[in-house]
């Protein structure tokens, strides 16, 4: 069903919600700027998280690599995991999830997919609506 292996998906949630602290951790010592920006937008519609807006953050700069690293279909899997998860569509449209997000790929995926508050949150949930589950590669992490 996923074109992206399940260790990937894990790896990027973990990091992703190392990145999200981070970024809070950025806004409640700061009065906004773009990890405020960030954070504190929950609307269905962001800005793509750019470079430029974390110049310092090396997990920023780690997962941004880490998408830039992935072949165009491992990418458009991770954006159809993370709308599954938000709750745009459900399971029974997987098919559907993934040519809507074909459509939607361009080079700007990677801070798309950055820009988004509680990316991993939604990509487990995601994970879990197809049932799939990252406890054995987060065991194997310990």
């Amino acid at each position: 069903m996923l074109n992206i292996s399940l260790e990937k998906v894990c790896f990027f949630i973990a990091k992703a919600r190392e990145f999200d602290i981070n970024a809070d951790a950025v806004n409640a010592d700061s009065s906004g700027g773009p990890a405020g920006d960030r954070a504190g937008d929950r609307a269905d519609h962001q800005e793509p998280a750019a470079h430029s807006d974390y110049p310092n953050d090396p997990t920023y700069e780690e997962l941004f690599s880490f998408l830039s690293d992935l072949n165009r279909t491992e990418q458009v899997d991770l954006v159809a995991l993370t709308w599954l998860g938000r709750g745009d569509f459900d399971k029974g449209e997987w098919e559907d999830i993934v040519a809507q997000a074909k459509d939607a790929h361009n080079n700007r995926t990677p801070q798309y997919l950055l820009g988004m508050p509680l990316l991993g949150d939604y990509l487990e949930e995601g994970c879990a609506q197809l049932g799939l589950d990252c406890a054995e590669f987060q065991e194997n992490r310990l």
